[in-house]
């Protein structure tokens, strides 16, 4: 008999998808493909077993609901027929009788009540006659369409061994056909997703929520219908189908016979475990009972929490009920009538296999989630696959995606946090430097024309001071006048300076050696024999452009702060060194430090730490400017508490190696 077209079982509900690869590690026939970030169900690989719906906690996936067309056929005037799977005591344990749920079905217009446990004793029947046959080749039950489906499109050269035997459902239906008319309608409503695209022989497939949900609707509440009894046929042991070798304590075979030449297994893992053992051979002379869920009163249309040994428990009672009060003369004579109904079910292969990629595809894709070695193989089994060459394998096949490896998404975000941390500091040092430029453009612009004003009164001051001083003869008055012509020269080199820092003056580059600039600077400065000075050269051809009379000035400034800050025996060093970009000429003190509080402040104009009379605070902040006109940069270290370490500055200038000035 034909089986149903092409159906989507089931599919995803995209925004409530978060990506916990659940599903991927509960599909057994890895149907389930991650396209950025999304986990989408390939229709044309699912088998319906519907392992990714049972273990969404986001109910992100759902299956094909046929209420409505249910609703439509019953109003239709046709007469429909329901068809009970032998679960259904498992699920509809909370009535006080399980027959009233046959007296629901009545009073929602369904003109016959059947039981699916019937068409499972005429199937058991034949799967009798197959088990106790030694001649017969192994087959592998056919009962559970997930089961075929998985056959079908992962292992088609076993398809011949599928037993072409109908399933209990395709069987029932038939049944029905011939008691009550061809032109009787039916709908099968049980715990199976997969029941709905087994076979077109059944017109709709309800699953146990679907049938809650349109009761529901019908305002119908437990306790409100009267009980009422199937209609005939009347099942025998077929009622014990659902539990755990349910067909095989149908066909009441004695459990060392069944131990000898039948495999039950039962689960997403156990089942195709099973089949890849019969497919190489392993268990090749023994029949397969196969079930993809763990039992079918665990079927994925069951309602969600139900506890599986309660479940059990409630069959077991409503079978022994059933049992006791059985005629098993008529059951007998209804089997009789049924003997010659044709239970054949052919299948065709459906190859859905995906090509292998090559050893050197699947290193290459290991590479690339940093698994180089075998020992980076956690197989941790977070992205859904059991080992980490199995999901190089899919991410090859297009079914999944790199950032699925947990370990290397934590890697590459440690990564991503360490470099934002570095972008942050180079951010905040840039910050702090065009906070400097600021404060130095607006003070430049101010001693500009402050320095404008002074300059010519001081000139005229200072002329005729000495003026004065030359035709002095009162010594007391020639000391005085010497004291003004020397302070007022000391105001006029302070107005130098502050026209040195407030305009930008020219930059005459030459070809300098930083270690012989570093020699002169050293030189230049009378440092006392208690300090100690060393030039540390770490290049070899420490040779750059720049002006060399300002960047001495540079120099000279930084050694004098340093000898400064050191107030006994200490020690004083330019260490010179280098990267790609920059030459880096440090100078460095073992002094008493700056204060964190005036960190902030080195570079201000007429900032200073020292006496009064001992600094005008313009020197670092001329320092700045000439070594900004030469395009580099200066930072600054300082440590001032001995209980953290060592005291003393560190200043660093950055000279571009090749000075852009110079092009």
């Amino acid at each position: 008999m034909a089986e149903t077209g092409y159906k989507k079982l089931v599919t995803t509900i995209p925004d409530k998808c978060r990506v916990c690869y659940t599903c991927v590690r509960e599909c057994p026939a890895k149907a389930i493909k991650i396209v950025n970030g999304q986990a989408e169900v390939m229709h044309e690989r699912c088998i319906g077993c519907g392992n990714c719906v049972k273990v969404c906690s986001q109910k992100a996936k759902s299956f094909l609901n046929e209420e409505k067309e249910v609703f439509a056929l019953l109003k239709s005037g046709q007469p429909v027929a329901a068809l009970i799977a032998p679960s259904f005591p498992a699920e509809f344990g909370d009535l006080s009788d399980p027959h009233e749920l046959v007296g629901v079905l009545r009073a929602m217009g369904f003109k016959y009540v059947c039981e699916v446990a019937f068409g499972a004793d005429l199937v058991a029947r034949s799967f009798s006659d197959i088990f106790s046959n030694e001649e017969h080749p192994a087959v592998i039950s056919s009962d559970c369409p997930a089961v075929v489906y998985y056959v079908r499109q992962y292992h088609p050269g076993l398809v011949p061994a599928l037993a072409k035997v109908a399933s209990p459902m395709v069987a029932m239906t038939r049944v029905v056909k011939k008691k009550y008319g061809k032109n009787v309608r039916t709908v099968f409503i049980g715990p199976c997703i997969s029941k709905k695209a087994e076979s077109d022989e059944i017109d709709y497939v309800l699953t146990f929520q679907e049938l809650r949900h349109m009761m529901k609707h019908k305002g119908i509440k437990p306790g409100q219908i009267q009980p009422s009894e199937f209609d005939p046929p009347r099942a025998g042991r077929g009622l014990i189908f659902p539990v755990k070798r349910g067909m095989l304590q149908t066909i009441n075979i004695p459990e060392d016979l069944f131990d000898g030449n039948i495999l039950v297994a039962e689960g997403k893992v156990n089942f195709p475990a099973a089949i890849d053992e019969f497919e190489q051979g392993a268990i090749a002379d023994q029949h397969l009972e196969l079930l993809c869920c763990e039992g079918c009163l665990m079927g994925p249309g069951m309602s969600p929490d139900g506890k599986r040994y309660a479940r059990r428990a409630l069959i077991g009672n409503y079978v022994r009920d059933r049992i006791h009060h059985h005629d098993n003369q008529k059951w007998n004579d209804e089997m009789a009538e049924y003997a010659s109904l044709d239970l054949s079910q052919t299948f065709a292969p459906v190859d859905r296999r995906l090509d292998m990629p090559t050893p050197a595809k699947i290193r290459k894709v290991l590479a690339s989630i940093g698994k180089r070695n075998p020992q980076d193989h956690l197989n941790c089994g977070a992205c859904g696959y059991d080992s980490c060459e199995s999901h190089a394998v899919a991410i090859a096949q297009g079914l999944a995606e790199v950032d699925m490896c947990l370990p290397y998404t934590i890697e590459k975000m440690h990564t991503s946090i360490m470099e934002l941390n570095f972008s942050n500091e180079k951010l905040a040092k840039v910050q702090q430097a065009l906070k400097h430029s600021e404060k130095l453009a607006h003070m430049g612009q101010l001693s500009a024309g402050i320095a404008h004003e002074l300059n010519n009164p001081l000139g005229v001051v200072i002329m005729y001071a000495n003026i004065l001083l030359d035709e002095c003869e009162n010594d007391q008055t020639k000391q005085d006048l010497g004291l003004i012509v020397a302070q007022a020269d000391r105001c006029k080199r302070i107005v130098g300076n502050l026209l040195n820092f407030a305009r930008k003056n020219q930059v005459r580059l030459e070809e300098v050696s930083l270690v012989k600039l570093a020699q002169d600077s050293l030189t230049s400065v009378i440092i006392p024999d208690r300090i100690k000075t060393m030039i540390d050269s770490r290049v070899k051809d420490a040779v750059t452009y720049l002006d060399q009379e300002q960047m001495m000035q540079v120099l000279t400034n930084l050694i004098k702060n340093a000898v400064d800050a050191i107030p006994g025996t200490g020690y004083l060093t330019i260490a010179i060194e280098c990267d790609a970009e920059y030459f880096c000429l440090s100078v460095k003190d073992t002094g008493t430090g700056i204060s964190p509080e005036n960190m902030d402040k080195v570079f201000t104009p007429f900032f200073t730490t020292k006496e009064i009379g001992k600094g005008t605070g313009l020197g670092l902040a001329t320092t700045y400017g000439i070594i900004k006109m030469h395009k580099g940069k200066i930072e600054v270290e300082s440590n001032n508490d001995p209980v953290t370490g060592p005291t003393g500055t560190s200043f660093k200038i950055f000279l571009p190696r090749i000075n852009d000035l110079k092009l």
